[in-house]
Parts: structure tokens; sequence; C-alpha cells
């Protein structure tokens, strides 16, 4: 009688630390933009810490794991795909990973916190999100046009995108078309609106503030930093990923052209005289900041790093390349916000590398480098857009080189976070 229920208690543990290792696995693969290859070393310590073990194979959207404890063995598939996450969720996550994996809570503990944090409500309403894209939009728009008629059509235009975003949020049939939808509904209205002349600059110019919340740069970086850390698997499929979304948005920028009748030339990247004063400039990265927290549910009070790492890394990258060019200034800005990010995030309490990077990559841009470059090849500049795809990877490259071996450099020895 006493083995049997022996054998029930170490059936029963192993199963539920089977499915929380699951449910864990699950949340962290669907906040995983920033590289799937930390997920493993997490999962194994929180088994770890829970008295199991449990070693992962891994891919962007799916993982395999095999669990050991109570003597038991099993093996857990999971599937979640990486999108636009609540960072409220991956911050809430890194102190709940530290205390599993330190042996302070039991499992029973461990499964009500991630059911607390995975059932959380979001921590702004649907119309401070709304705002929030717009901000992050309008914030944005100077670094593609320094112009008021950039901001003021990027204003309407963002809102427009922001409510297709809100409503997807009610309609998942709506979100895994969301992109395309967004992309073909901005081409149109800024074809008709906003760009039936040249004078404010070309068309795409426009465009690309609006779309900004879905080109895929991260996923792009995050790309080449896992190809060149090993992870050639990982970083392969998310590079492949990536090119989808882009592409995604490209049809729909050229469906727009069609539906307006306008002739592919009027994709041309054209660029229009500055008449935006400094003082607008810089506080357009304080709009653009605001903006990130609701846009992806950034607790506020990590306000005041965020934007002291946004203008860390745009004076970085502004004072690089007035001495190095485009790419060495890049490089630099990735370095420093690399190691600062690192750095910042050694200890268990500070938010993750992935929350305090968000800003001041968006600042590196290197995601817009590929609409621009797909834009004019389909307005028939061919010059102009294998430049801007060759400038894209050669950027890409630097960026994710550049974060990398800031985190190297930054990173704690013996440790890594």
């Amino acid at each position: 009688m006493t083995e049997g229920l022996r054998n029930v208690v170490r059936e029963t543990g192993h199963d539920d630390l089977a499915g929380f290792l699951g449910r864990l696995t699950r949340l962290m693969l669907g906040s995983s933009g920033e590289g799937a290859e930390q997920i493993e070393r997490s999962v194994s310590a929180a088994a770890r810490g829970l008295g199991g073990t449990a070693s992962l194979a891994l891919l962007p959207d799916a993982a395999t794991g095999a669990v050991t404890s109570h003597g038991r063995s099993s093996t857990v598939v999971v599937r979640a795909f990486p999108e636009v996450f609540r960072m409220d969720q991956v911050a809430a996550l890194r102190p709940f990973l530290h205390e599993v994996a330190a042996g302070r809570l039991d499992l029973e503990q461990a499964g009500r916190r991630l059911t607390s944090i995975t059932g959380s409500p979001p921590p702004y309403p649907w119309w401070a999100k709304l705002t929030g894209i717009v901000l992050f939009s309008v914030g944005f728009a100077p670094l593609m046009q320094p112009t008021w008629y950039e901001v003021g059509s990027t204003a309407v235009l963002a809102t427009v995108a922001a409510c297709l975003v809100v409503a997807a949020d009610r309609l998942p049939r709506l979100a895994k078309v969301l992109p395309l939808i967004v992309a073909v509904t901005v081409s149109v209205l800024t074809l008709e609106v906003f760009a039936r002349t040249g004078a404010h600059g070309g068309p795409v110019l426009l465009m690309l503030p609006a779309l900004f919340f879905f080109v895929p740069g991260d996923y792009l970086s995050a790309a080449a930093a896992e190809l060149a850390a090993g992870y050639l698997t990982t970083g392969a499929i998310r590079l492949v990923h990536a090119v989808a979304l882009l592409v995604q948005l490209y049809v729909g920028v050229v469906l727009g052209v069609v539906i307006t009748g306008r002739s592919r030339e009027a994709l041309f990247d054209v660029a229009a005289q500055g008449d935006l004063p400094r003082w607008a400039l810089f506080m357009g990265w304080i709009v653009f900041t605001v903006g990130v927290l609701p846009a992806f549910a950034v607790p506020a009070g990590m306000f005041g790093r965020l934007l002291v790492l946004v203008y860390v890394t745009v004076g970085v990258q502004s004072g690089f390349t007035a001495l190095l060019g485009d790419l060495g200034g890049t490089f630099a800005a990735a370095v420093v916000l690399g190691g600062a990010t690192t750095w910042l995030a050694r200890r268990p309490d500070q938010p993750p590398r992935v929350i305090l990077g968000l800003p001041g990559f968006f600042t590196l841009t290197v995601g817009s480098l590929g609409m621009r470059g797909l834009t004019a090849l389909a307005g028939g500049d061919t010059v102009e857009g294998f430049r801007d795809l060759t400038e894209l990877v050669t950027l890409m490259t630097a960026i994710a080189a550049g974060l990398l071996l800031g985190a190297v450099v930054s990173q704690r020895p013996g440790r890594e976070s």
C-alpha cells in the first residue's frame, strides 16, 4: 500500500512538472522575438530548481523537451508562434524564473505564479494601445523625412493602422492577415490623399512610419545574431519568417498601387526638403518612447531607462556616422546598445534585455530598408532597390554582430543573462 502511494505521488509530481514546463516553454516561445536560444537555459534551470531535469530541441515556433523527475521521463511537444508580444508578461517572467531556478518556489506555487502571469489582463486599455501605436509612429516619422507634412500624415495613417491592430485583438481571423490588410489600407490612403504630387516626398517614405509597427527589423537582426552565435536552425527559419513578413507588407503596398490605378513609378523613393526644427527632432524621440509603452505593453516604470537608452543609441549612431559612415555608426550604436542592455539586465530584478533594447533597436531602422528596397524594385528603380537591399543585408549583419559583441563584452564572467 505504501509503495502504491509513492508511485502515485511520483507519477503525479512528474506529470505536474512536465505540464508546468510545457506551459512555461509555450509562453517563452511566444515572446521569443529577440532570439530563441535563451529558452533552453531558462527552462532547464527552472526544471533543476523544481527537482527535475529538462533538455529542449528548439525551433522558433516549436520545442520538443525531454523531462526527467521522480524516476520517470517523458517528452513534451510545444508549439507557439512568435509575434508582437506583451512585454509586461516578459518583464514578470524574468524574476519569476530566477525564483524558480533558485528553488524558492515549489511546483504548486510556481504553477500558480505562472497562471497569474499568463492570465493577467493587459496593463493598458485598448484606447491606450491605439494611442501608443500612433505616438510610436509619429515619433519615428522624422527619421524618414524631417518635415511637418510627414508628421501630420503619419498621425492620420497611424491612427487607421492602430484601429486595425486593436480590432485584430478581438478578431483572431483578422490577426492572421493583419500586416497585409494594414499595408493595403495605408497604401491606398497615402496614394489617394497624401501623395498626389511628389512635393512632400515619395509615397513609401510617407507610408513607412505607419507600417513600422509591423516591419520585422527585430526578427531580421535576431536571425542574424542566432546565425552568428551558431544557432543555424533557429536563425535560418527566423530569417525566412522575417522576409515573409516584409514581402507581405510589400505586396500590400503594391496592391494599393493597383487599386488606385497609379503607375508603379509612384513608388520612387524621393525625399522632401526638411523643415522640422531641431527641438522637434529632439522631442520626437520622447514621443516615440512614450508610445512604445502602451504599444508593446511595457510597464510604465521603465520609461526613464528606455528613454536614456534611446538617446544614447541615437547619439552614438549620429556621432560615429559622421566619423565612419552609416555602417560604422550603426555598428558602434549596436555595440553600445548590446553592452548597456546586457550590463543593466545582470540583476534579476531588472528588465530583460529584450525590453531594455526594444526602443533603441527600432532607432536603427534596419527593417525599413527592406521595404524601401522592395518597393523601389517594384517601381522600376532597379539600382536604388538593389542598393537598399544590399544596405539592408550589410546593416542587419552589422547590428547583429554589434549586439553580440556588446553582450559578450558586458557579460559577467561565467554567467549568461
